[in-house]
């Protein structure tokens, strides 16, 4: 389900994490009703609202799915971030 789990948030994950947060409050939803109708574990949505997991491709469809949104409102954040800055050294 995820694309893995860090011990310290990432740059990038911090980004989209606070977006997923942003939109899943949005819509007045809570980690818990997310992650079932995304069908994932509530522990993956917080893990990822807190940029310490960063989901693989079928969890952010599953994601956008479940918040009625585009994957690219989920991810468009980071075209206004200098990408090479986010990625591991």
């Amino acid at each position: 389900m995820s694309g893995g789990v860090v011990k310290e948030p990432t740059p990038a994950g911090l980004i989209l994490g606070q977006r997923l947060r942003e939109l899943r409050t949005k819509r007045r939803l809570t980690q818990q009703v997310l992650a079932e109708a995304a069908g994932i574990p509530q522990t993956h949505v917080s893990a990822i609202e807190l940029g310490l997991m960063q989901p693989n491709l079928g969890t952010l469809l599953r994601l956008a799915l479940a918040l009625d949104c585009k994957v690219s409102a989920l991810v468009s954040v980071f075209d206004k971030e200098d990408l090479g800055k986010l990625l591991p050294k």
